[in-house]
């Protein structure tokens, strides 16, 4: 699958180092080379919480089924 600048995607897998886990939604804000994404993703007041290169079997195009959630993300602190 081809992602596009502005696509949100969801991971395929956690990423523990960086507070992530899978089906966190992300934007692609780059694509490099025939695999390569730069990936960023958000706290829900639009603070950058990890800015990422990841190959595109990192991640998915979000589904109907798939629903949005909030969650501390690991070494935040709330405000």
């Amino acid at each position: 699958m081809s992602f596009k600048v502005n696509d949100v995607v969801a991971l395929n897998r956690d990423l523990p180092d960086h507070g992530l886990k899978k089906g966190d939604l992300g934007a692609v804000v780059l694509v490099y080379g025939s695999d390569g994404l730069e990936v960023e993703f958000v706290s829900a007041t639009g603070q950058t919480e990890a800015l990422l290169s990841l190959k595109e079997s990192d991640v998915r195009t979000p589904a109907d089924g798939d629903l949005m959630t909030v969650k501390k993300h690991r070494g935040r602190r709330s405000r």
